[in-house]
């Protein structure tokens, strides 16, 4: 149990590291370029994506597989964590966490294959290939970040089930709340400018709770199998 949580620590961690690459990538490279601009059409998207093809393989296979894998392992440990106090949240907190790491990897593994699918594409036809981004990006976005509903749901669950149950510190739990919340109305078109509040306040969540599982004395997680076992021995 203490092993899981001290990976479940480091697990929380590396996604915080993965938002900070991401964010450091956007403000460093796409920016400057142009990318991200409204005035940038997509035929000139794409053809930076062709020039930096080795780039933004590495990018999206940090902040989406890296970050779908160790959500995983931090699903897990933040459910053996918060499973005695509060066993039914716990339990759905697990179903849409593996939702989230299952729509980050699919939205990874989707971006990667599809810049060589596009840059096969731009080497013979430039403006079929614009239209044909334009079509996957439509559907990358949906699954993996225009709408961050599934990790919304994941950390208001997390952070309400340790609000009931405890393993966790209240400050976190009620900064989870914000967070969760954000992800949530990101879902309504016209708050959709929430997600940049979810991105930041995920990554001082992650830090935060990584940090705390990290920290926290063997007595705390020994003492949840006591519970369990106390529980046991009232009901027989």
């Amino acid at each position: 149990m203490n092993h899981l949580q001290k990976m479940g620590g480091m697990a929380a961690l590396i996604e915080a590291a993965t938002y900070l690459v991401g964010i450091g990538v956007l403000v460093a490279v796409l920016l400057p370029a142009g990318y991200l601009s409204e005035d940038a059409g997509p035929l000139q998207k794409v053809a930076f994506l062709i020039e930096n093809q080795t780039l933004m393989h590495v990018w999206h296979l940090i902040i989406y597989l890296v970050n779908g894998i160790f959500l995983v392992v931090l699903v897990q440990a933040l459910y053996e964590q918060l499973r005695v106090g509060s066993p039914v949240m716990a339990q759905t907190t697990v179903a849409f966490g593996l939702i989230w790491a299952g729509l980050v990897i699919a939205s990874g593994l989707l971006l990667i294959n599809d810049v060589t699918v596009v840059a096969d594409i731009y080497a013979k036809d430039p403006d079929q290939a614009a239209t044909v981004w334009l079509a996957l990006a439509a559907v990358e976005v949906g699954l993996g970040g225009g709408i961050e509903l599934p990790g919304g749901l994941w950390i208001l669950l997390v952070s309400w089930a340790a609000l009931r149950g405890g393993g966790l510190p209240k400050a976190l739990n009620l900064l989870g709340g914000v967070v969760g919340a954000a992800g949530v109305l990101s879902a309504v078109p016209v708050l959709n400018e929430v997600t940049a509040v979810f991105g930041l306040g995920s990554i001082v969540w992650f830090l935060w709770l990584g940090i705390v599982m990290l920290r926290s004395n063997t007595s705390m997680v020994a003492a949840q199998p006591d519970t369990f076992l106390s529980r046991h021995k009232e009901a027989v």
